[in-house]
């Protein structure tokens, strides 16, 4: 991942009658994309996460959906915010560079399914994490 833009990707479902499969193309996670960091999560309807950005790491989050959720985040302080709605069911893949605050906000009715990558370890002592609002509570 060398762009410095958010990109979203969406991706083919290729499953069958035993439920769907989402495979990703390789561009999307290659190339200067080394893994240091994974973690898996949902996002229960009415909720969000985010409102923060990363100085050094970059992200990759993949977002499984069966109902509506929006994707919010800008280019960096004092840039607009963008905000890209989904509806039904389906799965991207969210390319995320340093800098760049972003946020999921689930308005549907049904649970998000997240899985995070980062290219730096995650380090509590040493944050990478600082809050910037993109987006509200569903509502608000």
């Amino acid at each position: 991942m060398t762009s410095d833009e958010l990109t979203v990707t969406e991706l083919k479902d290729s499953g069958d009658e035993r439920g769907s499969s989402f495979p990703a193309p390789e561009a999307c996670l290659g190339g200067e994309f080394a893994l240091r960091d994974a973690h898996l999560s949902t996002l229960e309807p009415g909720h969000l996460r985010g409102n923060h950005f990363h100085v050094a790491r970059r992200e990759i989050l993949l977002v499984m959906f069966t109902d509506r959720w929006s994707l919010h985040w800008d280019s960096g302080i004092g840039t607009p915010v963008t905000v890209r709605v989904f509806d039904g069911t389906g799965a991207v893949i969210v390319r995320v560079p340093p800098l760049a605050s972003h946020a999921l906000r689930n308005d549907g009715s049904s649970p998000l399914h997240i899985v995070g990558l980062t290219d730096g370890p995650y380090n509590p002592a040493d944050p990478d994490a600082f809050p910037r609002q993109v987006a509200s509570p569903q509502g608000v």
